[in-house]
């Protein structure tokens, strides 16, 4: 049987090449983002992620297989946290529903190597709290200095997700429903998110000193799809609560052995 997938952040980078990864494996893909996508959704706002829920019901007939919550942003403003962690945890959690018709239900999001760096601990916690209004106000604060409070924002979001995946996979709602719930994190990836980051030679040297990627340098979306795409196949039947670094070696440089 066809599997039917959802995928924000469908209309570039990873998100796009996941979409069109999984289309030429034959699955049937509901893609989402706030342009050129089968569903238009803000996920800055508890209006579009409400809607998000509704109009991806009315598309699958009630009945998914597979969730890639791959939209995000990495301005230094609040939008940030709201897409990246709240977006992101309100899709998993508004569309785990349509996930239990499902023979082989799978869910997967977007990390990012970015949450090995310290973070600012006030707003990570107020995601932790899930006080959206906190966290807001929070990220305000930080991003009247973009270059270097607000560069913080990025890599907060990405740890309050990592650890809401590690604390919540387990639980009865996703292990206890046999619904695999893991998250991927990148290093560099060539989309237009880091476009500006990675245009020159120089530019590119100064990214890698700061995010080593010793393996292959910078990877292609393709990269982090292929991975996704296993982590919502059929094949995934007991990684649960999993952060995958597909970062060309930042986290064994940067963390070496600290996880043990």
């Amino acid at each position: 049987m066809t599997r039917t997938s959802v995928v924000t952040g469908a209309a570039s980078g990873i998100g796009r090449t996941t979409k069109e990864l999984l289309e030429s494996r034959g699955e049937r893909v509901i893609g989402v983002d706030i342009h050129d996508a089968d569903i238009i959704a803000d996920l800055t706002t508890a209006e579009g992620r409400a809607g998000l829920a509704d109009q991806v019901s009315a598309l699958s007939g009630g009945r998914l297989d597979a969730v890639y919550a791959v939209a995000g942003l990495a301005l230094p403003v609040p939008a940030t946290v709201a897409v990246n962690f709240f977006g992101m945890v309100a899709t998993l959690e508004g569309l785990r529903p349509l996930l239990a018709g499902s023979p082989a239900p799978r869910a997967v999001g977007v990390s990012s190597m970015a949450s090995l760096y310290p973070p600012d601990d006030e707003l990570v916690a107020a995601m932790t709290a899930g006080d959206e209004a906190a966290a807001l106000a929070r990220a305000g604060v930080l991003a009247k200095e973009p270059e270097t409070t607000g560069a913080l924002i990025y890599g907060s979001t990405k740890k309050a997700f990592a650890q809401w995946v590690r604390r919540t996979a387990a639980t009865a709602d996703w292990a206890g429903a046999s619904i695999p719930l893991n998250a991927v994190a990148p290093g560099v990836i060539a989309t237009p998110m880091t476009a500006d980051l990675i245009a020159t030679d120089a530019a590119k040297d100064a990214l890698l000193h700061q995010v080593p990627m010793p393996l292959n340098g910078i990877a292609e979306p393709i990269v982090v799809a292929r991975l996704l795409a296993w982590l919502g196949s059929e094949e995934n039947t007991h990684l649960c609560g999993q952060v995958v670094f597909v970062d060309g070696g930042s986290d064994v440089v940067i963390r070496g052995d600290s996880t043990w």
